[in-house]
């Protein structure tokens, strides 16, 4: 990515990278759990060679931004909210894979004039986890690039995920995609198709690639996106 910033936002530093011409229509990356914006690297150049502007965040607890300990989905969702504002950012289409998802539908539903297009890359899903998650009660022996309290409240959310998380998916009224990883993933691909029945304007693609799909199959998935997205 080209340059990186960062902003304060509720209390929080956010880091992020952008690419893509100042004044080409913007366009958020949400990256998956135990990752950062680097993640995005690939998709972020063929977007911003396309013509549009990206914008990918270190979410809170993960690589350049500030680890508090809170970790809950409404937090990073306020935490994008807060940093589309800083940059004067009233209309965005956002992309998100994984963890990403969560935090992208919830931005969506909550704020739907904020979003015009949506693409959710394996998830989310607002239901239990079954079997549940193991919430880890400190971290591995191994140094890991984020803060390990994230995955124990990832977990104990996947566990019993609000309501809202999936009654709020008939709110959102941008046009989505959700891109499904077909039997490779470890997510339950019948609950991606319920996510899509549930948004009003949705469609449900699957690329045979698991659950990193953009980083797999990456001229697939570049190929639907752009599909999906348009011109810039």
């Amino acid at each position: 990515m080209n340059d990186v910033g960062e902003h304060q936002v509720n209390g929080v530093r956010l880091v992020y990278g952008t690419a893509g011409p100042a004044d080409g229509p913007p366009l958020l990356l949400l990256h998956a759990l135990g990752e950062d914006r680097s993640s995005w690297s690939q998709v972020a150049a063929a977007l911003a060679a396309d013509g549009r502007r990206t914008i990918a965040p270190d979410l809170r607890g993960h690589g350049g931004s500030d680890r508090p300990g809170d970790y809950a989905f409404e937090a990073m969702r306020d935490d994008v909210l807060g940093l589309l504002d800083a940059l004067d950012i009233r209309r965005v289409t956002v992309v998100a894979h994984s963890l990403g998802t969560v935090v992208a539908s919830l931005v969506a539903m909550d704020r739907p004039a904020l979003v015009d297009r949506l693409v959710l890359e394996e998830g989310p899903l607002p239901f239990p986890a079954d079997p549940p998650r193991p919430v880890p009660a400190g971290p591995g022996p191994e140094p890991v690039g984020y803060d390990w309290r994230v995955v124990a409240a990832v977990a104990r959310q996947r566990n019993a995920p609000a309501a809202r998380h999936w009654e709020g998916l008939a709110e959102i009224t941008a046009p989505t995609l959700v891109i499904a990883g077909g039997p490779e993933s470890h997510l339950r691909q019948d609950q991606l198709a319920q996510v899509a029945a549930r948004i009003p304007d949705a469609r449900l693609t699957t690329i045979a690639a698991g659950h990193m799909v953009h980083d797999t199959r990456l001229p697939e998935y570049l190929a639907v996106v752009r599909a999906f997205l348009g011109a810039p």
